[in-house]
């Protein structure tokens, strides 16, 4: 009877946290919302973030990925506030698709970039069984959108950055990785704490989880 009942609350337990993986309608709805909100800040980033690339760039090549660390991260914003597999990849991709279809200088390789970005911080939630949330998981979403960026760079376009030096793309990738963590996994992380504070998100756990620090 003992073993009938601790199989039968094993079996409720993980029944509860599939249920808990599974997107509801405002989880849908709310990631569309933040896609477009954060396809904003990147369409508004595309010219501050683009001048500080190129000026970092004229500095030391491959520096330049400083400036990269906000436009990765839709995919930690997504992946704080939803909390489910796929949040990460598809907010990022969202956010991609709206500042391409703003207007940028770089076409539809935004969106290739942003699904390559998302991938990297959905790995890292995935990897974590999107059970914890931290500033330290946020900011390791933000370093695997930073590999993920510099991964398509390396092999996407008319000159990929494999033609370049083996200096140059080290200094890329340390610099991606050093924008990734910090303006993407602190900001990220920062932003969804403020968003949740206004009472927002009191339909996630990120929402819960404000009160409760209250």
């Amino acid at each position: 009877m003992h073993a009938s009942a601790s199989t039968s609350a094993s079996v409720a337990a993980a029944s509860a946290a599939s249920r808990s993986l599974r997107w509801r309608v405002v989880d849908i709805v709310v990631a569309a919302v933040l896609g477009v909100a954060v396809g904003l800040v990147f369409w508004a980033w595309n010219t501050i973030g683009g001048t500080w690339f190129v000026a970092m760039d004229g500095l030391t090549p491959g520096l330049g990925g400083l400036a990269v660390g906000i436009w990765l991260i839709g995919g930690v914003i997504g992946g704080l506030v939803i909390r489910k597999p796929g949040a990460a990849l598809l907010v990022e991709v969202i956010a991609a698709l709206v500042s391409m279809l703003i207007g940028n200088v770089w076409g539809v390789s935004t969106v290739l970039s942003g699904l390559v970005q998302g991938l990297g911080a959905e790995l890292v939630f995935a990897l974590f069984l999107y059970r914890r949330f931290t500033l330290p998981v946020a900011m390791l979403a933000g370093v695997g959108a930073g590999v993920g960026a510099w991964v398509f760079e390396l092999f996407y376009g008319s000159s990929p950055n494999i033609l370049k030096t083996v200096e140059f793309n080290v200094i890329y990738l340390v610099s991606l990785i050093v924008s990734g963590a910090l303006l993407a996994g602190v900001v990220g992380w920062l932003a969804v704490r403020a968003l949740a504070a206004t009472g927002a998100l009191s339909r996630f756990a990120a929402g819960r989880e404000a009160r409760r620090e209250v």
